[in-house]
Formats: C-alpha cells, sequence, structure tokens
C-alpha cells in the first residue's frame, strides 16, 4: 500500500515537472512557428501563372483543342496515339478503381471527339 502511494506521488512530480518544462518553452515555440510559417514560399498570381496546369475550366461543347489538353496530346494526333493516351488515362481514373466518373466521361468524350 505504501509502495503504491509512493509510485503515484512520484507520477505526479513527474507531470508536473513535464508541465512546468512544456510551459516555460512555450513563448519560444511560438517564436519558432511564427518564423516557419513566415519562412514558406508565397503564393501569389505570377507563380499560379507560370503552373504547368491547364487553368480554365470545361467548356459547354468539347473543342478538339479541348480534347487534345485533356489526353495531353496534339490535336492533330492520329488514331492510335488518341487511343493509347485514352487508354493510359483512363487507367488511373476509371471510376471502378476510384477515380471521377466525370473526369472518365470527359476523357470518352475526348476519345470521340478526336477519332474522328
Amino acid at each position: 500500500m505504501a509502495s503504491s502511494m509512493i509510485v503515484a506521488g512520484l507520477g505526479l512530480a513527474a507531470v508536473g515537472f513535464g508541465a512546468r518544462f512544456v510551459m516555460r518553452g512555450m513563448p519560444t515555440l511560438g517564436k519558432k512557428m511564427a518564423e516557419a510559417v513566415n519562412s514558406f514560399p508565397k503564393l501569389d498570381s505570377a507563380t499560379l501563372a507560370n503552373s504547368k496546369y491547364y487553368k480554365g475550366g470545361f467548356e459547354p461543347k468539347m473543342t478538339k483543342r479541348e480534347a487534345a489538353l485533356i489526353l495531353n496530346i496534339s490535336p492533330n494526333a492520329n488514331t492510335q496515339r488518341v487511343r493509347a493516351a485514352y487508354k493510359k488515362m483512363m487507367l488511373t481514373n476509371h471510376p471502378d478503381r476510384g477515380g471521377s466518373p466525370f473526369i472518365s466521361s470527359k476523357l470518352s468524350e475526348a476519345k470521340d471527339i478526336l477519332e474522328k
């Protein structure tokens, strides 16, 4: 009984000293966190303008240019190239494998337009 009281007292003392250590370190931790946040690179419109991704959304009626952008090929690519690009994109975006049904329908629409 006495030994369990001693262990409980030592545990409470350890928790108290740990909390004291954390509380004393909080001001410096706050300053370090603020410096870390300020050192992150800024995202401005110039950085976003030079991005490799297409900025626009989908047009109401898909054009040949948009279809080529979706499949990441040239607008005047041959049928074999269109089918290969479509297959590659569908492997990663098929709804049965966790992809978006909307994106897969856009891929199919792009393939149909470019195969004509």
